[in-house]
């Protein structure tokens, strides 16, 4: 395992640098996952199909009530004045992390409206790589894309980002050392689903990474709370 990475915020438990994405249909899905998971996992992202469950915020609920961190990953894009009080709706629910995905106006009005929780913007998704930006008709590769989104990002008054461990070191190296980086697409063994630019849970650290998302890994394992528990112990080697 490689030595304790520098740059990176010590007030971070270890425990709560895995963030298990609860990608799944329904509430009991969610809730069958949770029990089973027990202690191995003290941080939850819950994106955009639980939340057309329709039990989202129970959910938020209950797992702030039992002590865990949650990760509102709805990535929200919409008018400024919209985005500005979706945060707040969310800010109410007591997350930690939520996302916005959006220009420099949508941003702000995030920044503006967040209370305590912490704004991260969406940067270039890890299902994309170079030639579907090339579609998309930016000109500038990815690693330049993810750099200047973050820039603008913290001095807009957000917290963070969501990036690829790719890009992590140029964000270390090129932006305040204060900006929380959230690093999707772990895959700890070879890759074969649609996430493009994906790392190892050592090499994300490695790089400078503050939090891991990992979903399918651990969620499709044959036994999730040992998946969980092995990605925890690589994680408290690391920072030990």
């Amino acid at each position: 395992m490689p030595n304790k990475p520098d740059g990176h915020d010590p007030a971070i438990d270890p425990a709560d640098r895995l963030i298990f994405a609860l990608d799944v249909p329904d509430a009991a899905r969610a809730r069958a996952l949770i029990g089973q998971l027990g202690d191995t996992v003290t941080f939850y992202k819950l994106g955009l199909e639980l939340f057309l469950s329709g039990a989202y915020f129970e959910l938020v609920d209950e797992l702030k009530a039992s002590g865990k961190k949650v990760f509102a990953d709805l990535k929200l894009f919409d008018v400024p004045a919209t985005v500005g009080r979706a945060v707040a709706q969310l800010a109410r629910q007591q997350v930690d992390f939520l996302t916005v995905h959006g220009q420099d106006a949508m941003l702000a009005a995030a920044a503006d409206n967040k209370g305590d929780a912490r704004v991260l913007a969406v940067t270039a998704l890890t299902s994309l790589d170079q030639g579907d930006l090339d579609d998309l008709g930016f000109d500038c590769n990815v690693g330049d894309l993810v750099l200047s989104r973050a820039r603008r990002a913290l001095k807009l008054g957000c917290d963070g980002v969501i990036s690829s461990g790719l890009e992590v070191p140029a964000l270390r190296d090129g932006v305040d050392p204060a900006l929380v980086v959230v690093c999707p697409g772990i895959r700890p063994v070879a890759n074969v689903d649609d996430q493009k630019r994906t790392m190892s849970v050592s090499e994300a650290f490695s790089a400078g990474a503050d939090h891991i998302v990992v979903g399918r890994p651990i969620r499709d394992a044959d036994d999730p709370a040992a998946a969980a528990a092995a990605m925890q112990a690589d994680i408290r080697e690391i920072f030990s």
